[in-house]
């Protein structure tokens, strides 16, 4: 167990004060080493700025994930780039995330169960690693949100605190017909978004299509924005969680 000398308390103490936990946490070791190894003084403060730094930059990366709300945390970890239908190019393009700089969209969309959301997500989560944020929204979140802000006429406050996001991934669309006031809040979400974040989202249906949905006002008028400066990705066949049961890797196995 290491002892702490006087001087390296009063250390501990002003990082305390000063609110630097990751330096305190590792000032103690980080010191000591740099007392038996002969550090130059500078060498010892960079490497304890260092601690310092990558701490808060994990610690932001935590929160960011959390005030994102993913519903299930997959990431790139657990994707199989070949399974997919998306073409393995259009994959790494996309992964470069040069599409949020750009302000510009992701629209992927194809039947149920191959891997929309799954990539969505992964791509979110590999935005945040790189610093940016990002939330996410089923259409029936976002439209409920809006809603709850339309009784007391805060709705564009609403929508101000949602872009505060670089990234807004909406989820799963096309599945059940849309009401008016859910409609209403996709097209104030992607208006209010235009040329200015980018949005990911993901349809059953091609946004070509969305007329069969919601209004035929509203969902031109809602993919017009939507699509102009979108990168459309198509995926196709079998649902991967129905091979996966058939196949027996839905579940683990029951312990005999």
């Amino acid at each position: 167990m290491t002892t702490t000398t006087a001087p390296v308390e009063e250390v501990i103490e002003l990082l305390r004060q000063l609110r630097l936990p990751h330096m305190r946490r590792t000032a103690v070791e980080l010191l000591a080493t740099a007392k038996a190894q002969r550090w130059d003084p500078a060498e010892a403060v960079r490497a304890l700025l260092t601690e310092e730094l990558a701490g808060r930059q994990a610690s932001s990366i935590g929160t960011r994930r959390r005030v994102a709300g993913f519903p299930t945390g997959k990431t790139f970890d657990g994707w199989d780039e070949t399974v997919s239908s998306i073409p393995a190019p259009t994959q790494r393009a996309l992964r470069t995330l040069e599409w949020i700089d750009r302000h510009e969209n992701v629209v992927v969309c194809g039947p149920s169960g191959t891997g929309k959301s799954h990539f969505l997500e992964a791509l979110g989560h590999a935005a945040i690693d790189n610093g940016a944020h990002v939330s996410w929204f089923s259409l029936e979140a976002l439209g409920a949100l809006v809603r709850r802000h339309r009784a007391d006429d805060t709705t564009g406050r609403a929508i101000k605190k949602i872009l505060r996001a670089d990234v807004l991934v909406i989820d799963d669309i096309g599945l059940l017909p849309v009401a008016a006031e859910t409609a209403e809040a996709l097209y104030r979400v992607v208006d209010a978004a235009y040329e200015k974040r980018s949005i990911a989202l993901s349809s059953n249906l091609h946004p070509a299509g969305f007329d069969e949905l919601m209004p035929k006002t509203i969902a031109n008028a809602t993919v017009d924005r939507l699509m102009h400066h979108a990168h459309v990705v198509l995926t196709a066949g079998d649902s991967i969680r129905l091979t996966q049961a058939t196949a027996g890797r839905g579940v683990m196995p029951l312990a005999s």
